[in-house]
């Protein structure tokens, strides 16, 4: 047999391996989302054990499809890292943040956001389609969908159609503002960037990003904790705040090991991910904006949408001019763009659906609208 058909023949197994790998890695995905559906069909008339399956469930589709808007980029500029060492950080920081939450307001973990957007009672029951929720989204999640868990996760919650109605006007918002500031930094501001990105990146760097993406992700805390504690007693007492804070811990601590498993495509696909100082920028931006966010309103948006328009907006602008380098022409970046926008909208239809599915009020205020 000569080299090149032995070679040919070892990369075709090769394939044929991984072609199995996927196979029975799909498979056994399948396996789990089928047994939470059985558990939630099961356990969802009994509250108190349902408000625990659904927080978990929560917890770990929420921070795998999160990953990609505060920890996408952390996880591609530092390969070379340790995992381990990035589960700390990042871990450290949610169980410090969650904790001053909780002990501020009186064991809420939420910073208040479920409180002021209607949800400050407790829920004593819950409906099969409120647990299935985040099965859905871990679904979607494999799928690479970047879509909204605040749409996914508590619009099955919402008691009327006003309050998907604000959450979503504030989502949007966000969305444009983090597009068109985008678009001017990194087209105004192409040319310093380009300079300040060439040759080797000095240490510095990695310890900026660092306490950048940790200062990012505990504002995205502030956000988005309240999708997974909408499931939970909104007072959460010493030992409920325990498993609560060391489940989401050492959740992280997988999402690390896979190093963000199939989303964080949605990163690595974009231009200039994979360097700390580019990574860093789009970390810092992002950061100004969520910040701007917290301070204007406590009602709880979609982090996914401001993110999407942070990186679409700065693709755009990377295309528009001449000082910027990125690995791909228009169209393309157009269809990247564009997909993202897809995938969320079909997650937030998705939501809805789940939505009027769940609650009784929407279902009336809709009849009524339409004159059903």
């Amino acid at each position: 047999m000569s080299r090149i058909s032995l070679a040919s023949q070892i990369i075709g197994d090769r394939r044929y391996q991984s072609l199995i790998l996927f196979g029975l890695q799909e498979r056994t995905f399948l396996r789990m989302l089928a047994a939470m559906v059985v558990i939630s069909a099961i356990f969802y008339p009994y509250p108190q054990i349902a408000m625990w399956i659904g927080f978990m469930f929560a917890g770990y589709s929420a921070i795998a499809n999160d990953s990609i808007q505060t920890i996408g980029t952390f996880i591609s500029s530092n390969v070379d890292t340790k995992w381990w060492k990035l589960w700390l950080w990042i871990g450290g920081i949610f169980v410090a943040t969650v904790f001053y939450s909780w002990y501020t307001y009186g064991g809420d973990v939420s910073f208040q956001r479920l409180t002021s957007k209607g949800f400050s009672e407790s829920p004593t029951s819950f409906s099969f389609y409120q647990i299935i929720a985040p099965v859905v989204l871990l679904l979607i999640t494999r799928l690479r969908m970047p879509v909204s868990t605040t749409f996914m996760l508590l619009s099955c919650f919402s008691a009327n159609a006003s309050g998907i109605i604000g959450v979503a006007q504030k989502s949007l918002t966000g969305y444009g503002l983090s597009f068109v500031v985008a678009i001017l930094v990194w087209y105004l501001l192409a040319g310093p960037i380009k300079k300040l990105t060439a040759g080797t990146p000095h240490p510095a760097w990695r310890i900026a990003q660092w306490i950048i993406s940790g200062w990012l992700w505990s504002i995205w805390i502030r956000h988005d904790a309240a999708n997974i504690a909408i499931f939970l007693n909104r007072q959460l007492t010493f030992l409920d705040f325990l498993f609560f804070a060391s489940f989401i811990f050492f959740g992280l601590g997988l999402l690390f090991y896979l190093r963000g498993d199939k989303i964080q495509k949605i990163i690595t696909e974009k231009s200039q991910t994979a360097d700390v100082r580019g990574a860093t920028v789009i970390d810092f931006v992002y950061t100004i904006i969520l910040f701007v966010f917290a301070e204007w309103s406590k009602i709880p948006m979609s982090t996914t949408w401001i993110f999407l328009g942070l990186l679409g907006g700065r693709e755009l602008a990377m295309q528009l001019s001449k000082n910027a380098e990125t690995n791909r022409n228009m169209v393309g970046t157009l269809k990247i763009v564009g997909r993202d926008i897809v995938f969320a909208t079909l997650g937030l239809i998705i939501s809805v659906a789940l939505a009027i599915g769940v609650n009784t009020n929407i279902q009336t205020e809709l009849i009524q609208y339409f004159g059903w």
